[in-house]
């Protein structure tokens, strides 16, 4: 479905708009948060320094919150452009490929997550959430955030059950966790709804999450012209 340059044109501003908007708040806020972080240094007790665990810990925290902010903010300048717009406008993001943290359908085959981690980490691990939403397995994986392939075996080397799976990474330092957050992971949409001012976008597997909630989008593999 064509999208005319008038329409366009309008998207590209409200997200130039957007991005200005987040980076100017985000560096104050850096700032901000740097000035804190000195002052704690400088009148901390010098009895109990705060271990430098707890630095990259409120370091990755801030790091996390900036890159949230600079994707919902563009991301709602996409949903606010979907919103005002024609239904085929909408519709043209069903069969391509979403990035959330949704729950994905696990059908055997690898999953590849879009893990996390915090900065300073020196261990990693990936937790599994089954259908039901409990913890079903915990594996170490490498630190970083490059792709990894989640294989859904078991610690007694069966397959799990198929159903929708959803996943986690907890970053340690020196054994002490810094961070537990979801994981994201790239399903195709389906669907698409008008729920009330919103649209909502429903996942291969039956998840359903808003434009908001999307991080990214990607042509299905085999798809790509």
């Amino acid at each position: 479905m064509d999208i005319t340059n008038t329409q366009a044109a309008q998207t590209t501003s409200q997200i130039a708009a957007s991005q200005s908007q987040a980076s100017a708040v985000l560096s104050s806020d850096f700032e901000t948060f740097l000035q804190m972080l000195t002052a704690q240094a400088k009148y901390q007790d010098p009895l109990e320094p705060i271990s430098s665990s707890e630095y990259a810990a409120q370091l990755a925290q801030f790091s996390m919150v900036e890159q949230q902010v600079l994707s919902n903010d563009l991301l709602t300048a996409l949903g606010a452009q979907m919103t005002s717009g024609n239904i085929g406008q909408i519709a043209s993001w069903i069969g391509l490929e979403a990035r959330t943290t949704a729950p994905v359908p696990f059908e055997g085959e690898p999953i590849t997550i879009l893990p996390t981690s915090a900065a300073g980490a020196d261990e990693v691990f990936l937790i599994a959430y089954g259908p039901d939403g409990e913890e079903v397995l915990r594996e170490q994986i490498p630190t970083g955030n490059e792709p990894f392939e989640w294989q859904g075996v078991a610690d007694d080397g069966s397959t799990l059950p198929s159903g929708n799976y959803s996943f986690a990474v907890e970053s340690r330092a020196t054994g002490q966790t810094l961070s537990t957050i979801p994981a994201e992971t790239y399903t195709r949409i389906t669907e698409a709804r008008r729920a009330g001012s919103e649209t909502a976008f429903v996942l291969s597997g039956g998840s359903i999450v808003f434009a908001s909630e999307i991080a990214g989008l990607r042509e299905a593999p085999g798809e790509i012209s």
